[in-house]
């Protein structure tokens, strides 16, 4: 039997037990350019690169502003992101006009795994192509929280999505210990030297590839763009990359893949020379 028997709809399994449409879609997510997310006792940030589809386009925004208290960082189908983020800026509204207090981050991540399950079991549709970092500050402190495709989150103490995200988590679990009692400065520091090694080596962090989110317990969420990130870039000018850029995922300003003519699913999720049309660039 040929995987693409058991591939062309998301409610039907394969004989391994797997749902091959969810592969896909959390192939997606490893294609996007990478976003990080980290937390110490007191604030929460995300990082994220921006990547533009040509020279002639602006760079795609990858940190969105869901409520005064949580941010999301995107890697995947941009379209599919901003679809989640509107749904959960209206949960948000609703927790304030019902209760007049902002809603908890675990329960607004909830909603989207919930939202998210319901397109993994149901005939015709298809899964979100797109992973969310989810920063926050509530009553419990601040939180990071990854989303998947498959309708799974997580909390986490660090996370790194998107392409070459393996090389900012080995930075992240090598210095884990340190995050806690860090300072902002500190934390975006830490976040910018991860993010910058998920760069190929001969390209740099700059005011135009680089986007910085903040939330935390004496501030709302804020997200630094352009001119904004410089004065936290001067934090690491100068240093080393700790590791060396590996290939893991399409190179800065590669172009995308076109989608496939006939419409059909591959038989293998897609190379990492392929990128679905439409990702975040």
């Amino acid at each position: 039997m040929f995987r693409n028997q058991y591939d062309n709809d998301v409610t039907v399994w394969s004989p391994q037990g797997r749902i091959h449409q969810i592969e896909y879609a959390m192939e997606a997510v490893k294609q996007g350019s990478a976003s990080l997310g980290l937390k110490s006792k007191t604030h929460a940030i995300l990082v994220a690169l921006k990547r533009a589809p040509s020279e002639l386009s602006a760079y795609q925004k990858k940190i969105l502003l869901i409520d005064d208290h949580v941010g999301v960082a995107i890697a995947g189908l941009t379209a599919d992101a901003r679809l989640l983020s509107n749904f959960m800026r209206s949960e948000c509204l609703n927790s304030r006009y019902a209760y007049d207090q902002p809603l908890p981050v675990s329960r607004l991540v909830a909603a989207v795994g919930n939202k998210s399950q319901v397109l993994t079991q149901r005939y015709g549709r298809r899964p979100f192509g797109v992973g969310l970092l989810v920063a926050g500050y509530d009553a419990q402190g601040p939180h990071i929280y990854q989303t998947c495709p498959s309708a799974n989150y997580y909390d986490c103490k660090a996370m790194a999505i998107g392409a070459r995200s393996q090389s900012a988590r080995t930075y992240v679990e090598k210095h884990l210990d340190k995050f806690h009692d860090s300072s902002l400065d500190e934390l975006v520091a830490h976040g910018l030297r991860a993010l910058r090694d998920t760069l190929p080596s001969d390209v740099n962090l700059t005011t135009k590839n680089c986007s910085l989110g903040v939330v935390g317990e004496d501030q709302n969420f804020m997200i630094y763009d352009d001119e904004q990130v410089e004065k936290y870039l001067k934090l690491i000018e100068g240093e080393e990359r700790s590791t060396r850029a590996t290939k893991e995922g399409p190179a800065e300003g590669e172009e995308p893949m076109q989608q496939d003519g006939e419409g059909g699913a591959p038989d293998a999720p897609p190379t990492d020379a392929q990128q679905p049309e439409g990702m975040d660039q």
